[in-house]
């Protein structure tokens, strides 16, 4: 971290109150050009066909032009881009694709935000955040529940968060720790960015921020940091008498209580509390769920991160705590893994399993977890007849038999399935 940056992140550790007047100043060529090696280079560009490889040829004067916009407030947003991606559950997430030269500022902000609020976020919250992510989240649950005292769970799910997010909320909470007229006047900026959607028309949005944009993740965490962290450690728990904790990875969370009266009254007060932000709760998708180790063994089951917990037996013939992928995501992995074959059927065989090697390795890395083994073969097992149906269709004739297949498997070392312990995981996470 630049001493700059080090700096904010001081005084905001030890001025808990102090709000920040400066940032504005701050988005000088330095960190600009600190802040271009995090742009993803080989990402789509945005509306104005600018590629980051475009940009680059001529960084230094295109940076020293934004700086100079900046200073005389000539600076304008371009429009974000959408894009569709499959959810899996054959609906489409938009995502927003803004210009490099909108992604480059936006990260340059980010990272100011990050250095304060940084020291403000309890540890509760997980997504896109140094240090820790998803597996963390899903690892700390599991030895909670495993050893908490814990008897309910509060499945909760906000529907289309970053499409609801309210922009004058959004800057009440910001100004709680920022004191800069024109920084926060960015924000405003990149909120009310027009979107060009797939067809041709211009959007613009009143309410939420393009998921999938840079400045998105924190300016989410913070807006959850205030309507649920906050008010989940403050006003929840201290009415508690058993125990009670949250685990949030953006806007995907999960509660755990250890009495069923206070996991009610907590479910009764979450959706009153998420409207008064503008945000909306998914009925459907939220519930209270008894979840025990005195309870049969598979009778309940809910799902975290793309992971199903459910108590079981260990092998001492006490109840444990049990992960496996959730039957949603494995379906929805493998019909990734299809249209991944059907379209790189053709490559030469060294080239199609290098790749196909890495993206196992990247499955076995977060699914990998103690106890998963099962769902792991499964998963390795469809992925491998598939990929004989898709090879076989590189010609009119079948090109392998089953045996043939096999060698030819072993002859490129396919990635077998396998455990990833959490040390493995950070020391790969560190090494990236």
């Amino acid at each position: 971290m630049p001493t700059s940056l080090q700096g904010i992140a001081e005084k905001a550790r030890s001025q808990k109150q102090y709000r920040f007047r400066n940032l504005y100043g701050m988005l000088n060529e330095e960190l600009l050009t600190e802040s271009w090696r995090e742009i993803k280079k080989s990402a789509a560009s945005g509306v104005d066909q600018i590629s980051a490889q475009d940009y680059e040829q001529n960084l230094e004067g295109n940076i020293r032009d934004l700086v100079e916009r900046l200073k005389q407030k000539r600076y304008r947003a371009k429009l974000v881009k959408r894009h569709y991606i499959p959810k899996g559950n054959g609906k489409l997430r938009p995502l927003g694709i803004p210009a490099v030269e909108d992604k480059l500022l936006q990260v340059a902000a980010t990272r100011l935000l990050a250095a304060i609020y940084e020291q403000d976020f309890l540890p509760c919250s997980y997504g896109y955040r140094p240090g820790v992510g998803a597996l963390e989240a899903v690892d700390d649950l599991t030895v909670k529940l495993q050893f908490g005292r814990y008897s309910y769970v509060v499945e909760a799910d906000i529907k289309g968060f970053f499409d609801n997010l309210d922009h004058h909320w959004m800057i009440r909470m910001l100004e709680e720790r920022v004191e800069d007229r024109a920084f926060l006047g960015l924000i405003r900026k990149w909120l009310r960015a027009g979107i060009l959607d797939t067809t041709g028309a211009i959007l613009h949005p009143v309410t939420g921020t393009p998921q999938g944009g840079v400045v998105s993740p924190v300016l989410s965490n913070v807006y959850l940091h205030y309507v649920l962290d906050l008010w989940f450690e403050k006003v929840v728990k201290p009415r508690c008498r058993g125990e009670a904790c949250l685990l949030r990875y953006a806007d995907d969370y999960v509660c755990a209580f250890e009495y069923q009266e206070e996991a009610e009254r907590f479910y009764a007060a979450l959706g009153p509390r998420l409207e008064k932000f503008g945000l909306t709760l998914a009925v459907e998708k939220t519930r209270i769920l008894p979840f025990s180790r005195q309870q049969p063994p598979g009778q309940s089951s809910f799902e975290f991160l793309g992971f199903e917990f459910r108590w079981g037996w260990d092998r001492a013939g006490k109840a444990h705590l049990k992960r496996r992928t959730a039957r949603a995501k494995l379906r929805a992995s493998l019909q990734r893994f299809t249209q991944w074959c059907r379209e790189n059927r053709q490559r030469r065989l060294p080239v199609l399993f290098q790749q196909l090697n890495s993206k196992l390795r990247g499955y076995y890395q977060y699914y990998g977890v103690h106890g998963n083994s099962a769902s792991l073969r499964q998963f390795f097992e469809g992925a491998v007849r598939i990929l004989l149906k898709w090879l076989n269709r590189r010609s009119q004739r079948p090109s392998y038999t089953w045996q043939g297949f096999q060698a030819i498997l072993a002859h490129f070392k396919i990635e077998r399935p396998r455990i990833v312990g959490q040390s493995r995981r950070r020391k790969a996470t560190a090494l990236a």
